[in-house]
Parts: C-alpha cells; sequence; structure tokens
C-alpha cells in the first residue's frame, strides 16, 4: 500500500520528466537553421541624406587658474583677446597683456539630422596654444560653422575636463587629457539643415557594410513585406525603395515600417589581424583547404656560473673566481599536422590550439597560410 510521501515522490518524478522534456524539444527546436543572425535593417543601413553634419568653431576660455596661453608663445591668443575687447568697447592697443587666464581652442560639434532650431546639443572643446590644463575655465560664445562656412549653432558655457595637471618644483603628473573637454548642451542651435523626406518618392538605403547579397536580401525583404516590387538594388552599397501607387501617408511611415524588418547580412570572408596587441578576428565564412602546419620554437638556454681557482698547498698564487657560462640549445617543436578539405572556422581554431600556438604564432601561421594559397579568405592587417 503507497503511502502519501511515496505518491509525492512519484509527483515530482513526473514533473521533472515534463520538464526535462520541454527544455529537450527546446533545444531541438533551436537548431543552427533557426538561429540565423538577423539583424534590423535600421540596424545595417542608414537613409540616404539623414546623417550628422560636423560644425567646428574657434573660441577662448577665460577664468582659468594661471594655466593658460602664453602670448609670448602663442601671439594669436593676444590677438583674439584684442579683438573681441575691441567689440565691447575696449581699446587696449599699445598695452602689455600678460594674463595666463586665456586659452585659444578648436571647438567642435555633431548637428543631428532633422535639428530644430533652439535645441541644444554637446560640444568638444580642444586647446590648440600652450595651455597646461583647461579645467574651471568658461567657453565665451563661439560660433560653430558647416563645411559651407554658414553659422548654424552657438556654443558657450563651463568646460568639464576628466584629466589633470599637477606639478611641484621638481615632479609633474598628468592624468588624462587636461586640454580637451567638453560642455553638456553647450551650443544652440540657430540654424537647420532642410531635407524635405515627406514627400519624397523615392528614398535609397546606404548600407553600413556593402555587400551583394546583403542588398538583394534587403530588396527582397522589403517587396514581401509591401507585396509588390517597389525596392531595387541598385549596386552593393544601395537599395532604392519607390512609393507605393496610392501611398497617402508621408515617406516617413512607409520608412517606419521597412526598418523594424529583419534580414540576415552576409558578410565576405575575412581575418582581421592587429599585429600590436596579437588580437585576431576571424569570420565564420573562412575555409582552409588541405595544409599540413608544424610550429616550433628555438629555445637558447645560458646559465651564467663562478668556479674557484686556488694554487696548491705550496705554491705561491692567490685564490681567484673564474667565470663560467654554459649555453643550451635547444629547438621545441610539434609534429606535422594535418588539416582536412575545407575545414571550418571551428575546427581551424582548435587545430591551431592543438598546436599550442600563441597568438604571435599564430598571426604567423595564418599569413603562411594565406602566401601558399590555401585559405580562402582575406587577410587585413590593421
Amino acid at each position: 500500500m503507497k503511502t502519501l510521501k511515496q505518491d509525492k515522490i512519484v509527483t515530482q518524478n513526473v514533473s521533472m520528466f515534463i520538464i526535462a522534456l520541454i527544455v529537450a524539444v527546446v533545444f531541438a527546436l533551436l537548431t543552427p537553421s533557426s538561429l540565423l543572425a538577423s539583424s534590423r535593417i535600421k540596424d545595417i543601413t542608414s537613409v540616404e541624406g539623414v546623417r550628422e553634419n560636423q560644425l567646428v568653431g574657434y573660441g577662448l576660455v577665460v577664468g582659468l587658474n594661471g594655466t593658460g596661453d602664453t602670448f609670448q608663445n602663442v601671439p594669436h591668443t593676444e590677438q583674439s583677446l584684442v579683438a573681441m575687447l575691441e567689440r565691447f568697447g575696449t581699446n587696449i592697443n599699445g598695452e602689455q597683456l600678460r594674463p595666463e587666464n586665456v586659452a585659444t581652442v578648436i571647438v567642435t560639434a555633431d548637428l543631428p539630422a532633422f535639428a530644430r532650431p533652439g535645441t541644444r546639443i554637446d560640444v568638444s572643446v580642444s586647446s590648440i596654444g600652450d595651455a597646461d590644463d583647461l579645467r574651471g575655465g568658461t567657453l565665451v560664445v563661439t560660433p560653430l560653422q558647416g563645411a559651407n562656412g554658414e553659422v548654424y549653432a552657438v556654443a558657450q558655457g563651463t568646460v568639464a575636463v576628466a584629466g589633470f595637471n599637477v606639478q611641484g618644483a621638481a615632479a609633474q603628473i598628468v592624468q588624462g587629457v587636461p586640454t580637451s573637454g567638453r560642455i553638456a548642451n553647450g551650443a544652440i542651435i540657430e540654424n537647420e539643415v532642410n531635407f524635405e523626406l515627406a514627400n519624397l518618392s523615392s528614398v535609397k538605403l546606404s548600407l553600413h557594410n556593402p555587400d551583394f547579397t546583403t542588398a538583394k536580401r534587403i530588396a527582397a525583404a522589403i517587396n514581401q513585406h509591401l507585396g509588390s516590387t517597389l525596392s531595387i538594388a541598385l549596386d552593393p552599397s544601395t537599395v532604392r525603395i519607390s512609393r507605393p501607387v496610392g501611398y497617402k501617408l508621408p515617406m516617413f511611415n512607409l520608412l517606419q515600417e521597412i526598418e523594424l524588418l529583419e534580414v540576415e547580412p552576409d558578410q565576405r570572408a575575412r581575418v582581421l589581424i592587429d599585429e600590436r596587441t596579437g588580437i585576431i578576428v576571424m569570420g565564420n565564412q573562412v575555409r582552409i583547404n588541405p595544409v599540413a602546419i608544424a610550429q616550433g620554437n628555438l629555445v637558447i638556454n645560458i646559465q651564467e656560473g663562478a668556479q674557484v681557482s686556488q694554487p696548491n698547498a705550496l705554491a705561491e698564487g692567490d685564490t681567484v673566481a673564474v667565470p663560467q657560462t654554459d649555453i643550451s640549445i635547444e629547438e621545441v617543436g610539434t609534429e606535422l599536422r594535418l588539416l582536412p578539405d575545407a575545414v571550418t572556422l571551428r575546427e581551424l581554431v582548435d587545430g591551431l590550439n592543438a598546436l599550442g600556438v600563441s597568438p604571435r604564432d599564430m598571426i604567423s601561421i595564418l599569413q603562411a597560410i594565406k602566401a601558399a594559397g590555401a585559405m580562402q579568405a582575406e587577410i587585413e592587417v590593421i
């Protein structure tokens, strides 16, 4: 006769079995074909014409505690200060100025797309003279111009510097970059870049990573969503979208629907190598033809010692220490390993790890495989 305790154990076992079965089914469904590396169109493309614009200006930072430019070494700082004071009705021509609390700077900012007058943007401030530190300084009103010479924003505010510069009579400590800083919301937009998106009859999408296959997949996904052939890939980096006939809403609404569609971007077989740091990044499409690899190192061992030399008991002479050097050379290597036909990225990494090679040696091996014509990929050294 079963007890309540036994029934409870049986129920728990059944529950655990059901949970394990559900987990197994889930893992079975999550096959590589279902785990595609899909990305939204908005993450891999940008609308042609919708972009940021770079702004730049020349200004003065005042209020520094003796860490500004020296007029003797940076004469344009004095000229800029004199010109600014003259605009305020102060004539100081002929007077000798020696304030070290002023620094000339270059002010840069990015004007976002569709930014309207009155909105604020961040600006970066960088010294162009011999100022030591911009901490505590205030940027005076500085017009920011675009590439066409027109003023699009005006910057002003207190400069926030992350680094510092501390020095004494015989020592100096510099942390970060004290000659550059930022002003959060430090510029007000005064002019906007005109771009009418709503009434466009067609738009172009620019791929961040140009590719024939990716461009074709984007066009196919858009046509499937719209139910008509309104999108076409013009080249590896451009996809054109035409407004559907009878579509009364602005083009903004159409782009909002399209940018959420997901596609699987393709990529070229590429190996990126940074020889300075030893970093290697390989794409999943890298393939290796049959090739044999052997890797070895030459180990030189040098041991320094001393041997005492002294005369016999009845002989004349002094006891001296004679240096002794032992040098041994050993070539450490591994056996020749054969990589099979068309190995994948995982097999290549496992094979190189099996050789016990370091990242530096792995870079040389990859370059040698490429030189032998066995690697079907592009190697790019950065």
